[in-house]
């Protein structure tokens, strides 16, 4: 008897006309939750990977994209953590300072960054300073010494243009910022640099030199690079210091470049990806390979190439590495932090 069932079970096992198991994102739809306005890099990379990571995750699902504005995408990432539904459908794609807000104890922060499921980023993010040519402004030292601070435009305290200037402000008094505060996104700043509502602003490289206004700007000299993040400068702005030469020229102790490690951790983040806590591992695995697969995708880099979108991927597991890392701060370290970040 144990023979004929054992039979049967190999028979059923055989027959090529049983359905197949239906993949999970088959006839689903997956939702990119953009932390900024249309128009710029997040908004960019995120279109470009709803185009292509379909391709790479079985099933083939739609991805759409919803862009939520509000507190440097604190908004964005409070929906995702705490509204969305784990189930691997809701994407979010926040400011890469997000942990700042939540290192030092920001009331509006509902999520835990630690919690979050990473997916990837498409790129590293170096911070570059700019100011409008026609400013007082020539270097970092004349901003030193200056009697009026220069205005800088600003989305929120997790954005990079307000982290830049709060560590500027720390680790080179006198040097002074004067921050405004409001805007929805980056393309709102640069319309107000040039009304000339704000002189200046920090933001992550790569728009600087891979979309409008940005690069009329520079032919026609309206606005200069003063200061670059990144270990070594940049090739397109070879006369621009990167932060750590300006902090040999000015003799910054190590304790305030300590402190810039932990601030500029955000250009490791670049611009993620991250899915609600709770995402099952199988969802996370078909998520994760999917982004693999799309940012190798020679379509998505023939477009990147052409958007003049640089591409230097962080894997959603060293994401989550760095989620972890980047909070494990001594008591010390975070009461600076706090301090910059206005606490």
């Amino acid at each position: 008897m144990k023979r004929i069932v054992l039979a049967f079970l190999l028979l059923l096992g055989w027959r090529s006309d049983l359905p197949a198991q239906t993949p999970y994102y088959q006839g689903k739809t997956i939702r990119f939750v953009v932390g900024n306005t249309t128009g710029g890099f997040f908004d960019r990379w995120a279109r470009l990977l709803a185009r292509h990571m379909p391709k790479h995750i079985p099933g083939n699902p739609d991805i759409i994209v919803q862009n939520m504005p509000g507190a440097g995408s604190i908004v964005a990432s409070n929906y995702v953590y705490a509204v969305a539904k784990p189930d691997g459908l809701t994407l979010g794609m926040p400011n890469p300072g997000l942990y700042l807000d939540q290192l030092v104890g920001r009331q509006e922060v509902k999520f835990d960054i630690r919690k979050f499921v990473w997916i990837g980023s498409p790129v590293r993010e170096p911070i570059l300073f700019y100011m409008r040519s026609d400013a007082p402004y020539k270097s970092i030292s004349d901003m030193r010494g200056a009697k009026q601070p220069p205005k800088c435009g600003s989305t929120g305290t997790a954005s990079s243009d307000f982290i830049l200037a709060r560590l500027l402000e720390e680790t080179l008094p006198p040097l002074k910022i004067q921050t405004v505060l409001g805007y929805q996104g980056g393309s709102e700043i640069d319309v107000g640099v040039e009304r000339g509502e704000v002189q200046c602003r920090g933001m992550t490289a790569s728009p600087f030199f891979g979309r409008e206004p940005f690069l009329t700007w520079q032919k026609n000299n309206f606005v200069r690079a003063l200061l670059y993040t990144a270990k070594q400068r940049h090739p397109q702005i070879p006369d621009t210091p990167t932060i750590w030469e300006v902090f040999d020229k000015e003799k910054v102790p190590d304790s305030g470049r300590r402190i810039a490690e932990v601030i500029l951790a955000s250009e490791e983040f670049g611009r993620p990806i991250m899915a609600a806590p709770g995402t099952t591992i199988e969802q996370t695995k078909l998520l994760r390979a999917g982004f693999d697969g799309a940012i190798k995708d020679p379509e998505l880099l023939a477009e990147a190439q052409k958007g003049r979108m640089e591409v230097d991927p962080v894997s959603g597991e060293d994401l989550q590495k760095i989620a972890q890392r980047i909070l494990d701060q001594p008591a010390d370290v975070i009461a600076r932090v706090k301090k910059i970040m206005g606490q």
